[in-house]
């Protein structure tokens, strides 16, 4: 078996899951050559056997995994998964069909990598204002390639912390090595960053895969030959939907640097919080708009998180 793609689900919309499926169903890599893991993550509805009927993939099995969050889904995927190589894929991916012949060809050409990702295109389901644009790659969006596209561990100039390459794969798509993978959950076991947990919108779980395996010897990589269809639904452009998104997601940030020894913030106190955002506010003029206002959030959720590592254990 070489490929192992994992579909992580929580009260999954059918239009959207079913779009995913039949994206797996198209795929050209040999049905004999991969196979198809759907972990069903807590979910209080999920699609009864007849919803498969016209889209089951190759091999598909479905597993479970009560405990909420995305980190314990992909982990159980991973401990059912038997190829060389795991897929992430989430449940509203559409992989263009040759991905998976891809990701083999390309960890075949590069033993070096114990990751990689490529494009994730936008489909949205309606058509985003002008202001969203600077935040798509909140929404696991990425449209061109990054150079260089293989990174492995670096550090800034003068010895400091360590730098996030700009080619690390995201989590929509990202394929690792099954050593590197295991590497990965084995650590995870111990203890991982907030990610995302339900409704909740906090998200380090992609950049705790990205540096574990950086640390561990591999390499990371962007290939422009991997290209899936991400489904944007109408809701996910609402601007309060977005503030939320950029608070969790720069929290989470923060603490998966803290974690890894890659951030170069120092904490705060707790009583400065509130004088700290405060102070954002005026700064990104949050009363002008909403793109003033998701930023200013965004702020928030990176003072949040730096407030965190003075009280972590």
């Amino acid at each position: 078996m070489k490929v192992s793609v994992v579909v992580p689900t929580h009260d999954p919309d059918p239009g959207r899951l079913r779009r995913t499926l039949l994206g797996l169903c198209a795929q050209t890599l040999p049905g004999t050559e991969w196979e198809t893991i759907l972990v069903d993550n807590a979910s209080t509805r999920f699609p009864a056997p007849d919803f498969f009927a016209d889209c089951r993939p190759s091999s598909l099995a479905i597993v479970s995994a009560p405990e909420l969050g995305l980190t314990a889904a992909r982990r159980r995927g991973l401990a059912a998964a038997r190829g060389d190589f795991v897929v992430l894929v989430d449940d509203d991916n559409v992989l263009a069909p040759d991905y998976l012949a891809q990701v083999a060809r390309l960890f075949a050409a590069h033993p070096e990598l114990g990751a990689l990702g490529g494009l994730s295109l936008p489909e949205f389901e309606m058509p985003p204002p002008a202001w969203a644009a600077e935040f798509f790659p909140l929404l696991a969006l990425r449209v061109r390639i990054p150079s260089p596209a293989i990174s492995g561990l670096h550090r800034a100039a003068g010895g400091g912390q360590f730098l996030y390459p700009a080619c690390a794969p995201i989590g929509a798509g990202m394929a690792l090595r099954r050593e590197a993978a295991a590497a990965w959950s084995a650590q995870a076991a111990a203890g991982a960053p907030s990610d995302r947990r339900g409704r909740a919108l906090t998200s380090g779980g992609d950049n705790d895969i990205v540096l574990t395996l950086l640390h561990a010897g591999w390499k990371v990589g962007c290939f422009s030959e991997l290209v899936l269809t991400h489904l944007i639904p109408a809701g996910r452009l609402d601007a309060g939907y977005l503030a939320r998104l950029n608070r969790g997601i720069q929290h989470s940030w923060v603490e998966v640097l803290a974690r890894h020894g890659a951030s170069g913030w120092p904490a705060i106190s707790s009583w400065t919080l509130p004088l700290r955002q405060a102070r954002m506010w005026w700064r990104h003029r949050a009363w002008h708009g909403p793109a003033e206002r998701i930023r200013w959030q965004g702020a928030c959720g990176h003072f949040e998180g730096r407030v965190r590592r003075v009280s972590a254990p």
